[in-house]
């Protein structure tokens, strides 16, 4: 099957908030997910560069949104995305004042934002039923536009074996599993992301 693939990945820039934020001139593929959900892994390994996404030993030490400009290439045709990973939440070892200005600024981007056209909610697959992932779930849910779309991904489904894996699928239907270990899963994320900004079919399938 001819899959989409990444051929040129760049870090733009680093943004406390909106305000500061690159022009909202392109569309956008926004990342969440706790702290040690593996995004820097997980955006490493679907752009195909090693240190494109710096993962820090200290979860939570990300507080930055980082911009990522992306271009694929699908039947010869260019499709220029940009990639937006924003700081994971669920973490600890923050004080009080800074979380609380990380939350406004990351609220106001994610519910003000225009470019934003997808987000991928990366989700531990260990760890399917977290309250904080249900609760981050909901709360996007309840702005989403019609132009905007939420994908549901799971990561480390290395860790669960057979019986598992067939739960979680029937439990979240729609969800996309992922194997950055194997590469699984990596073109249904490509096919998710450009049917949802551009329309793009697939082809040869």
């Amino acid at each position: 099957m001819n899959a989409p693939r990444i051929v040129e990945a760049k870090f733009v820039k680093s943004a406390q908030s909106i305000a500061d934020s690159l022009p909202e001139d392109m569309s956008e593929v926004v990342f969440l997910g706790r702290s040690n959900v593996g995004k820097s892994s997980t955006l490493n390994s679907l752009t195909g560069r090693k240190n494109l996404a710096k993962s820090s030993a200290t979860p939570g030490k990300t507080q930055l949104i980082n911009f990522f400009e992306t271009r694929y290439i699908y039947n010869e045709e260019n499709y220029p995305v940009r990639f937006v990973d924003l700081p994971g939440f669920g973490y600890a070892k923050v004080s009080k004042s800074l979380k609380e200005v990380w939350q406004k600024n990351l609220v106001e981007f994610i519910q003000k934002r225009v470019s934003i056209r997808l987000f991928v909610h990366l989700r531990d697959a260990r760890h399917p039923y977290a309250k904080i992932d249900q609760d981050v779930e909901k709360y996007i849910k309840e702005f989403i536009r019609p132009d905007q779309r939420y994908l549901t991904i799971f990561t480390k489904i290395d860790k669960l074996n057979q019986k598992e894996r067939v739960k979680l699928k029937n439990d979240f239907p729609g969800c996309i599993v992922l194997s950055n270990l194997k590469k699984n899963g990596h073109d249904k994320v490509h096919f998710e992301i450009l049917q949802t900004i551009f329309g793009v079919e697939k082809q040869g399938v």
